[in-house]
C-alpha cells in the first residue's frame, strides 16, 4: 500500500515537473532527458530517504525551490565564468578581471548557502536522519549517473 502511495506521489510531482520544464520553453529532446532524469531522482531519493506520503507532498516543494535556487545560481556562475575566461583570452586589464573574478566568487559562494538555508525548511518536515539520508542520497544519485554515462561512453566507443 505504502509503495502505491509514493508511486502515486512520483507520478504527480513528475507530470507537473514535466509541465513546469514545457513552460520554460526547452526544446522537446532535451525536456524528455531532463524529465526523465528527474523522476529517476525524485523515485531514487523518496526510497532512500524512506518518506511517507505525508512528508513528501510536504517535502517535495521545498526540495524543488532549493533545486531551483541552485540552478540559478549554477547559471550565474557559470556566465561569470565565461566572462572572466573571455577577459583573460582577449587581454582585459587586471582590474576588469577583478571584478569579474569577484562576481564568479560571489555566485560560487551563493550557491553554497543554499544548502545550509534548506537544511533549516528540511527540519520543519523532517528527521535529521532523513535530512541526513537526503545527502547521502543525492550524491549516491549523482555519482550513480555519472556511472551509467561513463558505461554509456565506453560501449560507443567499444563498438566503433
Amino acid at each position: 500500500m505504502r509503495k502505491i502511495k509514493n508511486l502515486a506521489i512520483i507520478a504527480i510531482i513528475t507530470i507537473s515537473c514535466a509541465w513546469n520544464a514545457g513552460a520554460q520553453g526547452n526544446p522537446p529532446q532535451r525536456r524528455n532527458w531532463q524529465d526523465r532524469i528527474k523522476a529517476e531522482k525524485i523515485a531514487y531519493l523518496t526510497d532512500a530517504m524512506d518518506l511517507t506520503s505525508a512528508e513528501a507532498e510536504k517535502f517535495w516543494p521545498v526540495y524543488n525551490r532549493a533545486e531551483s535556487e541552485t540552478r540559478e545560481c549554477w547559471k550565474l556562475a557559470m556566465d561569470a565564468y565565461r566572462a572572466l575566461e573571455k577577459s583573460i583570452e582577449s587581454g582585459k586589464d587586471d582590474k576588469e578581471i577583478g571584478a569579474l573574478l569577484d562576481k564568479y566568487l560571489e555566485a560560487q559562494e551563493a550557491g553554497k548557502g543554499i544548502e545550509r538555508k534548506y537544511t533549516v525548511e528540511y527540519r520543519k518536515i523532517l528527521s535529521n536522519d532523513k535530512i541526513a539520508k537526503l545527502y547521502i542520497g543525492e550524491e549516491n544519485f549523482r555519482r550513480q549517473q555519472i556511472h551509467k554515462l561513463n558505461k554509456n561512453d565506453n560501449s560507443k566507443t567499444d563498438k566503433r
